[in-house]
Formats: C-alpha cells, sequence, structure tokens
C-alpha cells in the first residue's frame, strides 16, 4: 500500500479522484478544533444572552460587538478548560487521526461517530469506484478504465481515458490538475476532461477531504488548509511523475479559492504555468451579520451542525435543466445543509484572499457569469484589478450562473480555458527565447 505506483499505457490523460487523506499529523494539529460540549450552565446562559442581542437590533452597533466579543472569550476561555480536563484525563487514547478527530466526546460516542464516518466514506467510494465516468463514444473512442493507485500516501481510482489512436506522452501539451467545488465531486468534470484531453492536455483530479470518495464525514471539511496542503502535495506527485510537462491548476467556486491560497505559496507557484479559476468563493458574507461574529465559536463547539439558514440548494447553478437534475440526483453530491465548520472554513478563506489580492503573481485565468448568485463576480473582477500578476485575464459571461462548465455554453467555455493555456505556454516559450538571447 505504501509503494507507488506507476502506470505506463498510451493514455492522454490521468483522471485520479477519490484520493485518501493521510493525515495523522494534519488530524492530530486540529485536535484543538472538535471539542463538542462544556459546562452546560454558563453555555445555556450566554446562548440565551446571545439571542438578546439577535432581537435587541435596534441597540447601537458598538454596543452589540462589545456583547460578542465579550461572549467569544467566555466561550474561548471555557473551551481551553475543556480541552485541559480531557487531555489531563488518564482514559484519554493515545493520538491517531481518528481520535484527534473526536476530542472531547466520551468513549462510547467517539466510537459511534468513527463508526459512522467509516461506513459513510466507505458507501461512498465504492460508488465513486463503480460510477462510469465516461460513456464509451464509438465516434471518438474514448472509454473509461480503472484500477487502483497508491502513491504518496494518496489512494484512489485511476481512470484513464484512452484514445485507440496513436497517442504518445511526449505529445502532451500541459498537465491540468482539477480540484472541485464545495459539496461536489472531481467525476462530474469527465465531460471537461475528454475535450482538454482532444487538444492534447492530461488531466488528473482529486476529491476533497468529506467528498466524492475521500475519508470523512460527507460535506464536511475540519479545515480548507487541509485541502490547500494536499492541493500541494498532490501537484508534487504530479511533478514527479511527469517530469518537464507544465501543469495547470483548475479550481471551482471553493476549490477557485483552494487553488488561489495554494499557488500564493512560492514553492507551489513555482510548479505552476498558471491557475484557472471559474466563479470563485473570494467575496462571501453571509446573510446575517451576527452569523460572522459566532461562527468561530460554534465552529469550535458543533463543528459538524448542520446550519439549515444556509442551504442554497434552491438557487440555480446552471441554465441547463438537465445539468440541475443530474447535479442533485448524484448520491456522491452532498445536497444536506452546510455544516457550521465548513461554512466558518469558507468564510476564513475568502478573507484571508481577499485581504492578499495585491500579493497575487501567479498568472491566473478568472471566469465568472455575471448572474452568479452564489459567488460574487465583481469580487473576480477585484482580483484582476488589484493583483500583480504580469500575466493575468479575466472573462466575465453576461447572464451565465455559478457551474459554467455545466452551463448550456460550457463547450465555448472550454475552449476558453484551452486558449487561454495554449497563449501561456506560448508567452512562457517565447520569454524563455528572450532570456537566453
Amino acid at each position: 500500500m505504501g509503494e507507488s505506483l506507476h502506470i505506463v499505457c498510451p493514455v492522454n490523460v490521468f483522471f485520479c479522484f477519490t484520493p485518501r487523506i493521510s493525515s495523522s499529523a494534519r488530524l492530530g494539529q486540529n485536535s484543538r478544533a472538535s471539542i463538542s460540549s462544556i459546562t452546560k450552565k454558563p453555555s445555556s446562559s450566554l446562548i440565551s444572552l446571545l439571542a438578546a442581542i439577535v432581537f435587541a437590533r435596534g441597540n447601537s452597533y458598538e454596543t452589540s460587538r462589545r456583547i460578542i466579543i465579550f461572549i467569544q472569550s467566555i466561550f474561548l476561555w471555557l473551551i481551553l478548560l475543556s480541552r485541559r480536563r480531557f487531555s489531563a484525563s488518564p482514559s484519554s487514547p493515545p493520538h491517531s487521526p481518528s481520535a484527534a478527530n473526536y476530542v472531547g466526546v466520551s468513549g462510547k460516542r467517539r466510537k459511534l461517530l468513527w463508526r459512522r464516518d467509516e461506513e459513510d466514506t466507505q458507501r461512498r467510494r465504492a460508488l465513486a469506484e463503480a460510477l462510469d465516468m465516461v460513456v464509451e463514444n464509438a465516434d471518438d473512442g474514448f472509454h473509461a478504465a480503472g484500477t487502483r493507485l497508491c502513491s504518496l500516501g494518496l489512494v484512489g481510482m485511476l481512470l484513464c481515458f484512452a484514445d485507440r489512436g496513436s497517442f504518445r506522452f511526449d505529445e502532451l501539451r500541459g498537465i491540468i490538475i482539477i480540484i472541485h467545488g464545495l459539496n461536489e465531486h472531481s467525476g462530474r468534470y469527465a465531460h471537461f476532461a475528454r475535450q482538454l484531453n482532444s487538444c492534447n492536455f492530461g488531466v488528473y483530479a482529486m476529491d476533497w477531504i468529506g467528498h466524492g470518495g475521500s475519508d470523512g464525514l460527507h460535506g464536511y471539511v475540519p479545515s480548507l488548509d487541509h485541502v490547500v496542503a494536499d492541493t500541494g502535495a498532490f501537484l508534487e506527485k504530479v511533478k514527479f511523475e511527469n517530469p518537464g510537462i507544465p501543469c495547470f491548476l483548475f479550481g471551482h467556486s471553493t476549490g477557485g479559492a483552494v487553488v488561489l491560497k495554494a499557488a500564493s505559496y512560492p514553492h507551489i507557484e513555482n510548479m505552476l504555468e498558471g491557475i484557472i479559476l471559474t466563479s470563485p468563493a473570494l467575496r462571501v458574507k453571509p446573510a446575517n451579520p451576527i452569523v460572522s461574529a459566532v461562527a468561530p465559536i460554534f465552529s469550535l463547539v458543533a463543528p459538524r451542525y448542520q446550519f439549515k439558514g444556509s442551504h442554497k440548494r434552491g438557487i440555480p447553478v446552471s441554465r441547463d435543466p438537465a445539468a440541475l437534475v443530474a447535479k442533485y440526483s448524484d448520491p456522491l453530491v452532498y445536497t444536506g445543509p452546510l455544516r457550521v465548520r465548513t461554512g466558518h472554513e469558507i468564510l476564513r478563506i475568502s478573507s484571508y484572499l481577499m485581504r492578499n489580492f495585491k500579493s497575487v503573481t501567479v498568472p491566473f485565468l478568472v471566469l465568472h457569469g455575471s448572474a452568479d448568485r452564489v459567488t460574487d463576480p465583481l469580487a473576480s473582477q477585484d482580483l484582476y484589478n488589484e493583483a500583480a500578476s504580469e500575466f493575468k485575464d479575466i472573462k466575465l459571461y453576461d447572464g451565465f450562473l455559478h457551474d459554467l462548465l455545466f452551463e448550456p455554453e460550457r463547450e465555448e467555455i472550454a475552449q476558453d480555458i484551452i486558449d487561454w493555456m495554449h497563449k501561456k505556454l506560448a508567452y512562457g516559450n517565447l520569454a524563455n527565447v528572450y532570456s537566453q538571447c
């Protein structure tokens, strides 16, 4: 299981998904974020006080802000006491990925949660492995084949979209790594992969933790920083297996935020030819400002709680009715209410990115629909205006919705992405020529 497999076959895309996250150290660092219970009396009184704030909207903003800061301080103090109590307990198990994720939970409940998560993971992984990602097409000669892949701690399904023609690895123009959006999975991008394939671009893709066939509770992301780190590790793996081939990162929605933050690290940017962002989650604001204030607290106290007020399933994300039916009937797409910790992580990463637009130097293409009601197209315009990148482009599609690659014009949008990658590769080659003169 620990050794690296490199499959050599006449294929023009590696579509890798359902990675198993190797995260003993990662989840160990996150143990402080899983306290699920504190002393009942202080908790109930603080919640009552919070309710009073919500109803007292006529009070001054400054008074409400001070009370909220006071509540946060008390909550954090109680959580620290709880952590000390649990860590001092002689019956506490040693640190492990599973145990660290349930710190502060009693032994029986911890086992129950762990078993439930494992059952959920195995169910989704079986669905992912059995899913036909590409339907055989006699006209273009594409078919899907699968095998197990174990490399660098990532365990998943490797799909080869193989052209029955005489494709060679040395004909690859580049490789694009797909990072999907919130609540979906990498298998939804098979059609996009085929179009990239036809233009001599290889494709890798991975599922986040808690998504698709990956480990974790469905729809629950303990930290988007983990997803950023996994993206960097996956890129390193791809570069190692494909030396000398230019690599692009593609991210949709929250996946776009992940890609942009990953590319902000110099060692990751240096491995990239550029990044492509569709409908990136760059300016995310909850409906009520109170939510932003209390999210850090409740993401610690009740991280898995499903916040029904955030449920956006009713908001259309495509103008293609068939695409909507396909998305919401897909068993690997999470359609439940947003989990508290996941929502807090989205607010946190978007806030970080908004503060650091001017430090963006990676070459990028950002695409957004002007009628998107899930993420803000004006934030994409701000990114383009403020970023320090020398090579950057933006395309705004009038009247288009959130899931651009599932709009009726998906073929044209994909071609815009391919054209930009060709343009970037030509620019890079020209720059290399001038540097050698």
